[in-house]
């Protein structure tokens, strides 16, 4: 699995990009506040990179 990840910035922007664009098509979809979509996407973001700190390691 380790093999996939890969620390070069442009694709860590894009992959970023990618996945704020599914959250917030997500919560569209679920009806989520409009005016607390963007902290709810800012946490997101921040916690799958939390998440995936260890895996590049």
């Amino acid at each position: 699995m380790t093999s996939n990840v890969n620390n070069d910035c442009t694709v860590k922007e894009s992959v970023k990009a990618n996945l704020r664009r599914l959250v917030k098509r997500l919560l569209r979809k679920y009806d989520y506040l409009p005016e607390k979509q963007e902290k709810a996407t800012v946490t997101v973001l921040q916690q799958a990179e939390l998440l995936c700190r260890d895996w590049a390691a």
